[in-house]
């Protein structure tokens, strides 16, 4: 195995990992390349009762080969049974998790038309999700999204309805807080909290010294490097700095 150190991108790895830790057997739906192989990471490792799917009809193992099939139908009712958690990505988020992908400005005169709301709200309300941010930056982290489509702490209603983690390639933040407030809860190596602060554009809740973000075992970064991205994709999404 390479002795080369652990870069940022394999630390966000982990850290988008961690997010299914303790799941058990509910769908992973992971949307992006880090997200997803933190996904099938995770499966490989400590989460081996995790789902996985080929974003279409068939329910995948970690090397990709079918294991199952999975209708849309059965799907639908995944998303609104709690038993799926998904891993998306947000164009803007606040300090109780409400993200928006859709536009940037007034809806009825957006400066910039996005995605569109998609199914964020469903996601949200109905299983747990977490987000992938590659780029953290007070234009992402803002004091208010300027339209709600992930719902956060602050609107939320529904059983199913929880944001166990945000990570981002500065650090892993979470809502473990009394009033559910974004909260610093592990930096990247080589990052202070200063600099996470820096680059919100809001309070975050932080308590006490923030540790590290955990290092990838020997192991895990054997899978990271060797099985799951041979070709080391993941540097292009999260470059060394």
């Amino acid at each position: 195995m390479s002795t080369a150190p652990i870069t940022r991108a394999e630390y966000c790895v982990i850290a988008c990992a961690e997010a299914w830790r303790g799941d058990g057997e509910v769908l992973a739906s992971p949307m992006g390349l880090i997200p997803g192989i933190g996904a099938r990471l995770a499966r490989r490792t400590f989460s081996p009762d995790l789902l996985l799917t080929d974003g279409e009809a068939m329910l995948v193992g970690p090397d990709g080969r079918p294991e199952g099939w999975l209708p849309y139908r059965r799907h639908l009712a995944l998303v609104t049974g709690g038993k799926r958690h998904v891993m998306m990505g947000a164009s803007q988020i606040d300090r109780h998790g409400n993200q928006n992908i859709s536009c940037v400005g007034d809806w009825e005169r957006p400066a910039r038309q996005l995605l569109g709301v998609r199914g964020a709200p469903v996601n949200t309300l109905n299983n747990p999700v977490s987000y992938w941010i590659p780029r953290h930056s007070r234009r992402v982290f803002v004091e208010r999204v300027d339209m709600i489509c992930g719902v956060g702490y602050d609107h939320a209603v529904g059983p199913y309805h929880r944001l166990p983690r945000v990570v981002t390639d500065l650090a892993v933040l979470d809502f473990a807080t009394p009033d559910h407030r974004m909260r610093l809860a592990s930096v990247h190596p080589g990052v202070t909290v200063d600099e996470v602060r820096a680059a919100t554009g809001f309070e975050l809740a932080v308590d006490g010294d923030v540790p590290p973000t955990r290092e990838p075992s020997a192991e895990e970064l054997r899978l990271i490097r060797e099985v799951l991205d041979p070709a080391g994709l993941r540097e292009r999404e999260v470059p060394a700095r």
